[in-house]
């Protein structure tokens, strides 16, 4: 067989690295990364916490939970090879009240379902051997957990798949995807190109995209922005690593936490506000059309009458400092309003079901020959390079998707 033509719309990590996997595997192939931005991992991907996750929530059996054990040891390993940032900070997860406890134990059993590796249940004095200025009266504590810089990985993606003789094509934004009898015509506002295979990683537009190849409407991305909050300097070295709630079973968010960055600043965040605007990354963006689309998605209207009370406690905290650090504060008392400043922001593209239903697992439909990825929140980008792996054996025919 001569030279296949892929194309990959999106330069996110997870569209970077399935290039990267293809180039490796497939070296014969021509492989074009489609992006609509003038630089790589410009949404998700570069405005995220930075943490390879160890696998702790997720559903065993499940993608995420499969792919977050692969992925975390590839990157962990890739890391190392090209020189990237990666800490093996650690991870609490605190319980502070008595009725927390059976969350706790049943996250510790999922734990253990999933093989987190060095995973263990501390006490108070523990708590505060590991991070002396949290409180609580247990909590997970998970040693491999780790911090990284995901958009200096996913650059390092797009210079290996460049070097290799792919392309990656910026302020290229596909506007339409017709089927023909030679493969797929992919047009961009620079011309057309003309693939044998597609893979769609659209992320915040994952669901458009995907209907613009002829795939069914849902699920619907719905955009919640997550807002952090900066410690100030003389406050930063009160937090050693990372301190988490114990995460409410019945969202896929895991409530705001203390997060260290590589770069040794510390953030308090995220929360999850219901965006406005696709890329709604200021409380004021809006957009008449992406709000449009979120309320008349029948799937939007059934969540928002199931947890109307909840959105509204997270546009309070948005626009209350005070608000939004008494939960924190929980956690760690000693950094309060005053020791923060407001910081950025990044949006996460939640896949939501007709019945309304939160999309919890990876998500990833095949239409013929596109392949497209219709949900993957975190811990995508822990998972990239095995994403990557899955997403070629199914190109490949080896493996099947999750529809």
């Amino acid at each position: 067989m001569g030279e296949q033509v892929v194309a990959i719309v999106g330069a996110g990590i997870v569209g970077l690295a399935i290039g990267r996997e293809l180039a490796r595997r497939r070296p014969a192939d021509r492989i074009v990364v489609l992006e609509k931005e003038n630089w790589v991992a410009a949404h998700q991907t570069g405005h995220n916490s930075g943490v390879v996750h160890a696998g702790i929530y997720y559903q065993p059996g499940s993608l995420k939970a499969v792919l977050c054990a692969r992925g975390r040891s590839l990157l962990r390993d890739y890391c190392a090879e090209h020189e990237l940032p990666y800490d093996e900070c650690g991870k609490l997860v605190i319980a502070v009240e008595n009725d927390e406890m059976p969350r706790l134990e049943a996250l510790q059993a999922r734990a253990g379902d999933n093989a987190v590796p060095g995973l263990r249940r501390v006490d108070r004095g523990e708590i505060r051997e590991i991070e002396p200025s949290a409180e609580g009266i247990a909590a997970l504590y998970s040693p491999h957990t780790a911090i990284t810089d995901f958009r200096r990985v996913a650059e390092s993606f797009a210079a290996e798949l460049v070097k290799s003789g792919g392309e990656v094509r910026l302020s290229c934004a596909v506007n339409r995807i017709t089927r023909t009898a030679g493969g797929i015509e992919l047009v961009t506002g620079e011309g057309a190109l003309r693939a044998d295979r597609t893979v769609i990683c659209a992320g915040l537009h994952a669901d458009t995209v995907a209907g613009l190849a002829g795939a069914d409407p849902g699920p619907r991305i719905v955009p919640f922005r997550g807002e952090y909050m900066n410690v100030v300097a003389e406050k930063a070295d009160m937090v050693r690593g990372l301190v988490y709630p114990v995460p409410d079973p019945r969202y896929p968010f895991l409530g705001v936490h203390f997060t260290r960055r590589v770069s040794g600043t510390v953030e308090v965040g995220p929360n999850a506000v219901l965006a406005f605007a696709r890329e709604g990354y200021r409380r004021g963006d809006f957009s008449m059309r992406d709000l449009a689309e979120t309320v008349r998605w029948p799937g939007f209207r059934r969540m928002a009458r199931q947890h109307w009370r909840t959105g509204i406690e997270e546009m309070y905290g948005s626009l209350s400092v005070a608000a939004y650090m008494r939960g924190a504060q929980r956690y760690i008392p000693a950094i309060g309003t005053a020791d923060v400043m407001r910081g950025g922001s990044g949006v996460r593209a939640q896949a939501l079901d007709t019945d309304g239903s939160l999309v919890d697992d990876f998500r990833i439909d095949r239409l013929g020959p596109v392949t497209a990825v219709r949900n993957a929140p975190s811990p995508a980008a822990t998972s990239s390079l095995a994403i990557a792996e899955y997403i070629v054996d199914l190109i490949e025919g080896k493996g099947t998707t999750t529809h």
